[in-house]
């Protein structure tokens, strides 16, 4: 049996790793609790804000050519909140909206965590139209006061394609 005993440089590093996984792990669960939230229905715990995943000074952005004019750049909560809620129940708008993330990418840096995604929304609307989105994520993390989480600081999408769907209703044939 080898000697199991690390240097304390080999330790140190091997907590710099250990700390790094957590952080990617923390950053994934902050925006998988966003994309829930933006779900309807919610995918929202009891007492679960959006408010709750961003920084006090956030900033969501939208760029390229769709999204620079529609969304603009927001900073702080209630600008944050007053237009994702634009789109949210009690809102008439989605009557179902679902976010799907794929091509992550990480890089946890100690207190800053860019983190890159392609997300497709399916979305229907309450006036019966349907449409897939895909956008280009890049999200800024940095660690939560608590020292666990991961917030929001700068969240920027930009629209790559949008395609318009038919939603059928199933029809039965068991007469």
């Amino acid at each position: 049996m080898s000697d199991m005993t690390l240097s304390p440089a080999a330790l140190d590093a091997l907590l710099a790793r250990v700390a790094a996984l957590e952080a990617e792990n923390a950053v994934r669960k902050t925006i998988a609790r966003y994309m829930a939230l933006c779900d309807v229905p919610s995918g929202a715990l009891d007492g679960e804000t959006l408010a709750a995943l961003f920084t006090e000074d956030a900033i969501w952005q939208g760029i390229g050519p769709q999204y620079t004019e529609k969304f603009g750049k927001l900073q702080g909560h209630d600008a944050i909140l007053a237009m994702l809620q634009r789109y949210l129940p009690p809102a008439p708008h989605f009557a179902t909206n679902v976010h799907f993330l794929t091509s992550e990418t990480i890089e946890v840096d100690g207190t800053r965590a860019p983190g890159r995604w392609i997300m497709l929304q399916a979305s229907g609307y309450v006036d019966a139209r349907a449409e897939l989105i895909a956008a280009r994520l890049d999200i800024d993390f940095v660690p939560a006061p608590n020292g666990r989480d991961w917030l929001i600081q700068h969240f920027r999408t930009e629209r790559l394609f949008d395609a318009p769907w038919q939603v059928n209703a199933r029809k039965d044939t068991t007469t």
